[in-house]
């Protein structure tokens, strides 16, 4: 149950940094969301922050946003 509440916090943290110009805007906005998450899961912030800066900064390579 854990696990895909995870998922599906990083799922929408990369559809929100998506729509900034950058990689550094996109890695901020996903860092700042994921942060957001992790807290209202009440789990690890920082470890929030970060998947949610690794998630933003390589959501273009992915393909996920245009």
């Amino acid at each position: 149950m854990q696990l895909s509440r995870i998922i599906l916090g990083l799922a929408l943290v990369s559809s929100l940094a998506g729509c900034l110009q950058t990689d550094g805007e996109r890695a901020l906005a996903g860092a700042a969301a994921g942060a957001v998450v992790a807290d209202a899961l009440d789990t690890n912030v920082v470890a929030g922050a970060a998947l949610g800066g690794l998630a933003g900064a390589t959501c273009d390579d992915m393909g996920v946003c245009y």
